[in-house]
Parts: structure tokens; sequence; C-alpha cells
């Protein structure tokens, strides 16, 4: 069963890193084969959770690209260096192709080489020559072994057919010569004085006794062929191993864990058809064409806590979509297929898998149910955000009662020790919730986090003002920070200097500082993001 992949937002929280796992452990549950992942580092929070319930991290995922493996690309297309050109010719045939990669007996890249190359030497090029081995002379001229002393053949190809006092009288054979001939006894015997490396004997003649006890003595190598001279002179050549043709001993390879989008960047670059895959180990693994790039399975996945492009995995376009589990407004993922999509107006995405779990008729670990339970309490701070509902209060009960914590003793504890951020840099502390949204042509970034010491903001507090506006050069508008004091029940906002009208706008006031504390603000779903969104649109 393929594996699919359940994972929340980049820049992990609390909810979207344990509704990852507890909705993986539930689809595992009910049959299905699913693995829980990361799209970033967890914060202090998240990583509190995990160790305080004994569950492990997910693993990161950087993206969801098709990458070259994933493409039905021809794994059968490699051959040995040492089979000859017509085996070569027949695969070529068989498998569809035009061009094939040769390997060595480790797997190893040694050669490319392609049809039009074949024709060029069957029409111009050195028919003569031979580099074979005695089993491929066996084959491609269908012979019949006599004697075989060695397995590599290397030779000139000479043709016994001049007279045989001319041949005695004029020439000398060769150890390097290779002599095709009928049954022309006395200039084969010559042949064998002179040590020649083979004798291809035609027309289906053998040798008799006396020259066959020579041919053992002197260990020269001899094969009967049915086919007549002049077929066997024209069919010799056909049993070079076919690495004796290559040209392109380095050809441009790709690696079966490049991505699609660049192989298609590299053709429309070089303008070539084929390549040969590799591996890591650069074993070959076969011949990847153009045409295939659109011959490929797309990797599943399932999104928990988001349902935009923008806060997803790289990639995203190109993935599966199998199931959508989310408690935010409406993104612009889209999907070629219909899909589960499950969306419920509730304070925390692990409410609704809680839910699941019952509709299902599941038993809830005590781990799992640990870690959706503080979920809950993270997203909804305790029960002081406006999002929080009696649907997230119901959930927490039953998750509390399993897990065997008190809410609010837990509770205080987990955000306590979870939101020091003494020791981070200023990158760290402003990434670690941060999400992005399109409003019109303005891109807006909104960073939230939740720590009771402002203090330690405040030590860095121009530093901090820098990087919003350094991030804000980018492909930003609009960037904020707000820091969220639970206890306080309420929100210091920080913001890239540009901004300041649009911030004091977005939360009724004439003038604001940076810094600006700001009662009952804690929700960037129900609050921070509507209300600015709301004064870029009527900007617009």
């Amino acid at each position: 069963m393929e594996k699919v992949y359940v994972f929340g937002h980049r820049n992990p929280d609390t909810d979207s890193v344990c509704a990852s796992i507890s909705l993986s452990y539930l689809k595992n549950a009910l049959g299905e084969n699913t693995e829980p992942r990361v799209l970033g580092h967890i914060n202090a929070e998240s990583k509190f959770v995990l160790d305080y319930f004994h569950v492990k991290e997910p693993a990161y995922l950087n993206n969801v690209k098709v990458q070259l493996r994933n493409i039905e690309y021809n794994k059968k297309a490699v051959l040995p260096e040492n089979v000859s050109i017509e085996s070569a010719i027949h695969y070529m045939q068989k498998c569809g192709c035009t061009a094939l990669p040769l390997v060595n007996e480790k797997k190893r890249l040694t050669g490319f080489v392609t049809l039009k190359e074949i024709a060029m030497l069957l029409v111009e090029g050195e028919k003569d020559l031979i580099h074979t081995s005695y089993q491929n002379i066996l084959d491609v001229i269908k012979g019949k072994k006599i004697c075989q002393f060695t397995d590599d053949i290397n030779g000139e190809i000479m043709i016994g057919g001049y007279q045989s006092k001319t041949i005695l009288a004029d020439i000398e054979f060769k150890k390097e010569n290779i002599l095709i001939i009928g049954d022309r006894y006395k200039i084969i015997e010559y042949a064998m004085d002179c040590g020649v490396e083979l004798i291809v004997l035609t027309g289906g003649h053998e040798l008799p006794d006396d020259l066959l006890k020579k041919a053992q003595e002197k260990k020269i190598n001899v094969i009967s062929t049915k086919m007549d001279t002049f077929k066997t002179g024209n069919a010799l050549p056909l049993s070079n191993y076919i690495s004796t043709l290559v040209i392109n001993k380095a050809p441009t390879t790709v690696n079966e864990l490049d991505y699609r989008t660049e192989f298609i960047d590299l053709a429309n670059k070089l303008g070539h058809t084929n390549y040969p895959m590799i591996n890591k180990k650069k074993e070959c693994l076969g011949v990847i064409k153009v045409t295939d790039v659109e011959k490929y399975s797309k990797l599943k996945v399932i999104l928990v806590d988001h349902n935009n492009f923008e806060q997803s995995v790289p990639g995203i376009e190109e993935a599966q979509i199998e199931e959508i589990i989310d408690h935010h407004n409406l993104g612009a993922i889209g999907t070629s297929i219909p899909i589960n999509f499950r969306s419920m107006p509730v304070g925390c995405t692990c409410t609704i898998i809680c839910k699941m779990y019952q509709e299902y008729h599941i038993e809830i670990p005590k781990d799992i149910a640990g870690i959706m339970l503080s979920a809950i309490l993270s997203d909804t701070l305790l029960f002081q955000s406006p999002t929080a509902t009696e649907e997230d209060k119901k959930s927490a009960e039953i998750l509390a009662n399993i897990a065997g914590v008190d809410i609010p003793t837990y509770g205080r504890k987990m955000l306590t020790e979870a939101s020091s951020i003494k020791n981070m840099s200023i990158e760290d502390v402003f990434f670690q919730d941060f999400k992005s949204y399109k409003v019109g042509n303005t891109t807006l970034g909104i960073s939230q986090i939740i720590t009771m010491d402002i203090d330690e903001i405040n030590k860095s507090k121009e530093k901090y003002i820098q990087k919003l506006d350094e991030i804000a050069k980018g492909e930003y508008g609009i960037v904020t920070l707000f820091v969220t004091d639970v206890i306080q029940n309420g929100s210091y906002v920080f913001y890239n200097t540009e901004s300041k009208d649009i911030v004091a706008d977005s939360f009724g006031y004439e003038d604001i500082e940076e810094g600006q504390f700001i009662p009952d603000l804690v929700s960037r779903k129900k609050q921070m993001l509507p209300n600015i969104m709301d004064i870029l649109e009527k900007r617009v």
C-alpha cells in the first residue's frame, strides 16, 4: 500500500504537529499506510509537549516535488558493455530505444551508444578489426565450438580467398589474425603454425583429426559455422563488444532524486532526447526520455491545520491531496479530483480529529490524547481566545481524562515552560510561528509568539523592527509580529515601519507605537488577520 504523508503548515505550531501525529495514528488504525511529517523545526512549546508525553517528533519533509524516480522511465534500457553489437540492436528494438547506456559488472555507467552510431559503423566503419568474446562470435554467426582457449578475442579479419600457393608464398599470418576460411586445410595448417588468434571454418566444415590435434597442441581457437565465407565476413563485425562503438564516454546523466522541473529545464537547455538515470551509488538504472516527463505518479498527502498553497509544503501543486482537515478560512488550494474536506469553526484542528476518533470508534491512546489536549490548550490559549468553542472544551475534557492531567495545572505549565525565548535569535523567534497571506496584490506576513516575558523582546526592540523592515523589502508589503501574553490577555504589536498607518487603522488607533499593547487581542485567525485584511481591502 502506497504511503501517504500527513503534515501541517510551514513553521509548525503545536496544533500542526500534534494534528499530524494524531490523524496519522487514526488512519493507520483504520488500515491505511500514513506517516506524520513536519515542514520545519518545531517550536519550544511543541518540543515540550512531545517530550512530556514521550511522543517521537515527526521527520522533516522538505518538499513533495515529483522526483525522476516517480516518473515511468525505461528501467530496462541498460546494456552490459560486453554484449555484442548485434545483441544491442535486437535489444534496442525490443525495448523501443534509440540510445542505451552501457554498464560494467558493478552497474556503473561506462558509456552511451546510439542507434545512429551503430548505423554509421555498418555503413562507414572499420569492419576488419574484432574485439569481442568467443561466445559473442558463436552467437552472431550461429557457430559451433571446436576449440576454445581464450575468452577474449582481439584481432584482424583475414579471408582465405587467394590460391593456396599464393597465400603460402606471399602472406604471413600474424598472431592477431582471425582467419575466415572453408575446407582449405593446407592454409589452415599454415595459419596454425603462424599461431593465429582464431580460425572460423565456414560452410559447416570441421577439422580433420590431425588438424584438430594440432589446434589443441598450439592452443588455436576454432569455430565452425554453416554460413558461407561472404556472410561470415559481413556478420563477424557485429559480434564486436558494443563498447567498441562508444563515442560518448561521459554522457550527461540525471539522478533519480533530481526533480522533474529541473530535468525539464536541463533537457530544454541541452536538447538531448535520452538521458541515463543513475542513483546515489552511481549505478545506472535505465534511460529517461524527454517525452516521459508527463508519466509520473504523484506523492499522496493529507493536509491538516491549513488549506493554503502558500502555507503548505513546496511542490504541493504536484502532489495528490487525499484529504484536508482544518479549522481555518478556506484558502486557494484546489484539487483535480474530489477529496474528503473537513472544516469546522472550532479553535483547534485536534478538536476535529478527536471527534473523528469517536466517530470511527477508535480508542485514543494516553500519549495521543495528551498531545491532542496540548494542541487545543495552545490554540485556544487556555480557552481565553475568541476562537475557543464549546466543542474545544468538551474535547479537552475527554482527552484530559484519558491523558490523566489537570487542565489548568498542565496548561499553565505548558505555556510557561514552553514560551521562554531566552537564548533564541531574533530570526528564530520571528519565524517560529509565521504565516503569510495574499490580499489582492499585497502579501501580508503575520508572526505570533506566546510568551510572558515581553522584556526579552524589548531588550532588542530596534533589532526586531530592523528585521521586520528587512523582510518587508522582499515579497511582503506588511509584516507584523504579535507577542501574545496569555496572563494579561492581550498582545504587543510590532510592525515594519512603512505599515504603521495600516496597523493603527486595523486596531482602531489614531496613532500607534512599536510594541503597543492591545488588550483582548489574542487570536491571529479571528482578530489580527481579519482586522488587517479589512483595512487592506478598503484601500485597494
